[in-house]
């Protein structure tokens, strides 16, 4: 059976389309299908504080492409949920009505405790009994999440995301919210290992080369000065970056890098999830209590 999850961010547009696996019990998504787009809805919002027909008529071509897909895998169920960009849009809920009525894909427009928790929901599995900082960077906004023993002690969303800070509309005093934040949280009493989640640092990753998922704040610091001594078009030609990934990997990972500093964490573990994995969990999660009541 397949199940599938679509994620509208301020920067792109992702489809996972998901097999469920159970061996000895236990229940895994086997990717079969992944498409990402960048639709750049937070340039609109972020500027102009709504979606431009431009950007509405391209989301709802997507859309359309994007159920053409579920309808080729035979998915049986998912769910299409978007983040800050939509939902600091003043238009975005109308918008989001209108693409319902010309494709049927629902959107859900989420906010940014919903958002956090999808995202927590699998990677709380990555973590152990340790103090852990999870630093999600999206396009618009950075949730921060703090766990010590497997269990989440504190969270918080800010207004900072990677095509936020590209476009120059940061709010005001957010890295000093943040900042403080991180401060009053964090137990410098003992050891704090940081957990990042996002396209840009799975990207930044992937350039440091490592073989385990574990590096340092230190080759994060040092990949992001390489990317950032290249020109906008050599990123593109000598480091291969997509050209919606090339300029918004600098600013992001100066939220990473920044995040890291004032917690005093000197490593970061990178898993490789994100919101469409948690999207899944809640399609998969919902599906069998449906199939659990059908039984009884």
């Amino acid at each position: 059976m397949k199940i599938a999850a679509i994620d509208i961010g301020s920067n792109a547009a992702r489809l996972q389309i998901s097999t469920i696996l159970y061996v000895d019990g236990t229940v895994s998504f086997k990717k079969v299908e992944y498409v990402r787009f960048p639709l750049r809805l937070g340039h609109d919002v972020f500027n102009f504080r709504e979606l431009t027909p431009e950007s509405e008529a391209r989301t709802t071509k997507l859309m359309q492409v994007y159920k053409l897909l579920m309808e080729l895998h035979e998915v049986e169920d998912y769910m299409a949920c978007a983040t800050s960009a939509m939902r600091e849009s003043a238009n975005g809920q109308a918008v989001a009505a209108r693409i319902k009525e010309s494709t049927g894909i629902d959107i859900h427009i989420i906010d940014g405790q919903k958002e956090a928790e999808l995202i927590n929901n699998v990677v709380v599995q990555a973590l152990d009994e340790r103090q852990y900082l999870h630093i999600d960077v999206g396009g618009g906004s950075t949730e921060l999440n703090l766990y010590l023993n497997r269990k989440k002690t504190n969270s918080k969303s800010f207004k900072i995301g990677s095509v936020r800070l590209l476009e120059g509309k940061e709010t005001r005093g957010a890295w000093t919210k943040m900042k403080e934040w991180v401060e009053e949280n964090v137990q410098t009493s003992q050891e704090l290992i940081a957990v990042g989640t996002g396209g840009n640092i799975n990207k930044i990753f992937n350039l440091v080369a490592k073989v385990s998922d574990t590096t340092t704040l230190a080759e994060i610091e040092r990949m992001r000065n390489y990317i950032a001594s290249y020109t906008l078009d050599d990123r593109i030609n000598k480091l291969r970056l997509n050209a919606d990934r090339a300029d918004v990997i600098v600013p992001a990972a100066d939220i990473y890098i920044s995040v890291m500093k004032w917690a005093g964490a000197e490593t970061i573990i990178v898993p490789d999830l994100g919101l469409k994995d948690g999207i899944l969990q809640l399609v998969y999660d919902r599906w069998a209590k449906k199939h659990q009541k059908k039984k009884h």
